[in-house]
């Protein structure tokens, strides 16, 4: 069995979640997400992120990690400050050596709902049918919990 830690990277919310994966069945442990305050320096917002990750590694010890790539479409700065979470995120999990795959948006959507272009609703709606006992409160949650099913699904497991 493989514990996986999916990861929906954003510098305001990032949403982790949860799953184990054995011999094809997939199953919710966990979800939630780690906000940063946008009144607080970028520096102090990386560490909360940093930190929020390594509580989630040290609770559920997984063995494997997976994150969604960067989509860029609100302008560079957006995309600066998104590649810098991403980079402390990576790091957190690089820290504590489990390896980490990395996929890119469309690829996720069409795992978990079978379109490249799905909605954020459409996602939601198919975790709660992949994984019945799922809880994510945020879209944040649901995205990373769909990541985790991504790794499972594509991996060599």
């Amino acid at each position: 069995m493989s514990i996986i830690l999916g990861i929906d990277p954003a510098l305001t919310k990032t949403g982790w979640g949860i799953i184990s994966y054995e011999k094809g069945v997939l199953k919710f442990i966990a979800c939630g997400h780690i906000k940063t305050n946008d009144k607080e320096d970028l520096c102090k917002r990386l560490g909360v992120l940093s930190e929020g990750l390594t509580k989630v590694i040290k609770e559920y010890d997984p063995d494997l990690a997976a994150i969604e790539e960067t989509f860029v479409s609100k302008g560079a700065q957006s995309a600066l400050k998104l590649g810098q979470a991403r980079g402390a995120l990576i790091l957190t999990v690089a820290q504590h050596k489990i390896p980490l795959a990395e996929y890119a948006a469309n690829l996720v959507k069409k795992t978990v709902t079978g379109t490249g272009h799905a909605e954020k609703n459409q996602i939601g709606a198919m975790i709660k049918y992949l994984l019945p006992q799922a809880t994510p409160k945020t879209e944040d949650e649901a995205d990373a919990l769909a990541v985790a099913i991504t790794h499972a699904l594509h991996s060599k497991l």
